[in-house]
């Protein structure tokens, strides 16, 4: 990273052992992976209900440009936008850059930051962010830097996370005084009024709900999906230069509901670690009981985002796990219900597996559970895994908070009350032998997910139809599975 660029300077300020800082994941992004991800942010900001302050770095004038009649439309409803760009021809004659509350930082060409790639937005009902750096020409190696534009790569994160997102901002301010002290004091004001707002427990960046997070989700996979399907490259394409720009396009619509679950973690202060707790507990459970490696990639995903589950729509008519009727069959219902936060993973064909496993995790074992009323093997496996590993694990959490202790054995006993009911007796049984190893010192680290490089997880397994293979009788099921072993 250039040194006294903004990404550089802060990741300098969450390098492992500051205190109170996480370190932060980056990845490296093609071109056309960040026009698409920077096009679905700036327009969820036509739909937020307030003003944010949008700081944007452009590189070079000339791709502001291209940008300038979009940010015209954008400036309509943001209190304050900020272009910073070397500058180039027309850069200020643009109308847009005449409005009022649109505001240019003419960039040195030996400032770091005109070889970054900037969105910051910032709001009490939404923040999101998009940070990257071009890769030098020594970054790209052998190779060269590449001849096609959307195959330059820039190496960074993204996040709605609003603590980072005002990090950011607070930085890109501190950059702009050395060009324009008057616009530096203007942007600190109106940050730290909205710093006060964000900052509170109550504002919508901080609560993840269906119509707030989830349609900003799916405008995400929408645009990335939209640019995958409209690459048109020629022929003299290497067929692995497409793979990349395909993975690359895929890694960010997983990344997209990776971030929403880390953000309903870190939105509850009594149990913050509680997806990564329940990945490694399905992982391993899944390992005791003697399933495939693509089902134990299928738990772990789960396992990550199996809070999605419970994210409802912010005033919300429809109670979680509503079954919803088939209109030819009004008294069937459908094979997999709609739940407002799995119906958001929907959105991913790659995450149907996945949705279908989260959705079911609430079912029962003796079939009066939500929402489908699913009974024994009827349940996908890994859902019944889910299913326990997640309660097992809120036990712990509400134990260690109570007491300080481990809860290994009360919330095992908690879990063990409910075999035969809630849960399968032949996962209950290897979740006490989990326990045992527990209790004996047996280590299992729990580690935040790297989300910028999770595609690993998905493979053809993840776009399966649970509910149709666990339809099927024990003979064709087996046979099933060994077909796609």
């Amino acid at each position: 990273m250039l040194e006294g660029s903004i990404l550089q300077k802060l990741g300098s300020a969450h390098q492992a052992g500051q205190p109170g800082k996480r370190p932060l994941n980056f990845g490296v992004y093609y071109k056309n992976t960040l026009v698409a991800l920077c096009h679905a942010l700036e327009d969820a900001i036509l739909d937020s209900n307030s003003a944010p302050v949008v700081i944007t770095a452009f590189q070079q004038g000339k791709w502001y440009l291209e940008e300038a009649d979009r940010y015209g439309q954008i400036a309509e409803q943001a209190s304050q936008i900020v272009i910073m760009a070397a500058a180039g021809t027309g850069f200020a004659e643009h109308p847009t850059s005449q409005r009022s509350n649109v505001a240019l930082v003419n960039l040195a060409e030996t400032d770091p930051v005109a070889q970054e790639w900037h969105l910051i937005i910032l709001s009490p009902s939404y923040t999101a962010m998009v940070l990257c750096q071009e890769l030098s020409e020594a970054d790209y190696g052998a190779a060269g830097v590449p001849h096609q534009d959307l195959e330059r790569k820039f190496y960074g994160f993204w996040t709605f996370e609003p603590g980072l997102v005002l990090e950011t901002t607070e930085l890109a301010i501190a950059h702009i005084h050395r060009y324009d002290p008057e616009l530096q004091q203007s942007l600190a004001a109106q940050v730290r009024a909205i710093a006060t707002l964000t900052q509170s427990h109550e504002a919508r960046c901080n609560q993840p709900s269906v119509d707030n997070l989830g349609e900003i989700v799916f405008r995400v996979v929408d645009y990335l999906q939209t640019s995958q399907h409209s690459l048109t490259q020629p022929a003299s394409y290497a067929s692995n230069t497409q793979q990349g720009l395909d993975n690359n396009l895929v890694s960010n619509e997983l990344q997209a509901y990776l971030r929403v679950a880390q953000l309903i973690d870190q939105s509850d202060v009594t149990n913050p670690m509680a997806a990564a707790e329940v990945a490694t507990l399905a992982e391993v459970m899944g390992q005791l009981l003697d399933l495939p490696a693509w089902q134990l990639h299928r738990l772990r995903l789960a396992g990550l985002l199996h809070r999605m589950a419970f994210l409802q729509t912010f005033e919300s008519d429809l109670a979680p796990g509503t079954v919803h009727y088939d209109d030819d069959a009004p008294g069937i219902p459908l094979s997999c219900p709609l739940v407002p936060g799995t119906q958001v993973l929907r959105k991913m064909q790659r995450l149907r597996a996945i949705a279908t496993i989260i959705t079911h995790q609430t079912e029962w074992w003796n079939g009066s559970g939500q929402p489908a009323g699913l009974s024994g093997d009827e349940i996908p496996v890994e859902s019944r895994i889910l299913g326990l590993v997640a309660e097992f694990q809120q036990h712990l959490a509400r134990f260690r908070a109570e007491d300080g202790s481990d809860g290994l054995s009360k919330s095992l006993s908690e879990c063990q009350a409910q075999q035969g009911d809630r849960w399968d007796p032949k996962i209950v049984e290897a979740l006490q032998l989990l326990v045992s190893g527990l209790q004996q010192g047996i280590d299992l680290p729990v580690s935040l997910p790297k989300i910028a490089a999770g595609l690993w997880m998905l493979d053809s397994h993840s776009e399966e139809n649970l509910l149709d293979l666990y339809s099927l009788s024990e003979a064709e099921q087996d046979a099933s599975l060994e077909f796609s072993k």
